[in-house]
C-alpha cells in the first residue's frame, strides 16, 4: 500500500502558556510529545505555530548557560534600551492599542526567529536529535501566549 492511498488525519491542540519574563525560553517539548502520542498518529509531523509578532517557536539545546548566551545575544541583537520607531507614539498611528507598550526590540528579535517549527513524527515520537528541544521564546512581557499545535499523518 503506498503513502498516497493512507488517509491523513489532522489533530489540533491550542495551549495558553503563561510567560513570566522576557526574553524567556519555554520548554514545550514534553507537551508536545504527549499530544503527538494522545493523537494516535504514528508517523507524519507536528507543526507548533505562535500567534504573535513577538514570541517565536526555535529548536535548540536546553542547557543553562547556553540560555544566558541567547538571553545576552539577543540583547546584543537588538537593544531594549535603544531607541526605535515604533515606540514614538507621538508620531506612530499605526496597530496602536490601548495601553500600548514600547516593545520594538521585541518585534526586531523576532523578525530573526520564526513563528513555527515543523518537526517529523516516527513511530509515534517527535524526531528530534539527541539535544533538541522545542521553545515558546517570549521576547516582549510576561503575558499569555497562544501556541496552536497540529499533527498530522497516519
Amino acid at each position: 500500500m503506498s503513502i498516497a492511498t493512507l488517509a491523513n488525519r489532522l489533530v489540533t491542540h491550542q495551549l495558553t502558556i503563561r510567560t513570566e519574563t522576557a526574553p524567556q525560553f519555554i520548554d514545550l517539548t514534553d507537551r508536545l510529545q504527549a499530544i503527538v502520542h494522545d493523537s494516535g498518529i504514528q508517523h507524519g509531523q507536528v507543526i507548533v505555530f505562535t500567534r504573535h509578532t513577538t514570541a517565536a517557536i526555535r529548536i535548540n539545546e536546553n542547557e543553562p548557560e547556553l540560555m544566558r548566551d541567547f538571553v545576552a545575544f539577543l540583547e546584543r541583537v537588538a537593544p531594549q534600551y535603544l531607541p526605535y520607531y515604533h515606540n514614538d507614539f507621538e508620531v506612530r498611528t499605526v496597530n496602536m492599542t490601548e495601553g500600548e507598550c514600547a516593545n520594538a526590540h521585541a518585534h526586531c528579535r523576532q523578525l530573526l526567529m520564526a513563528t513555527s517549527e515543523t518537526i517529523p513524527v516516527i513511530d509515534g515520537e517527535l524526531c528530534l536529535g539527541t539535544w533538541q528541544r522545542v521553545f515558546l521564546v517570549e521576547l516582549d512581557h510576561a503575558r499569555d501566549r497562544s501556541v496552536v499545535v497540529q499533527v498530522l499523518g497516519q
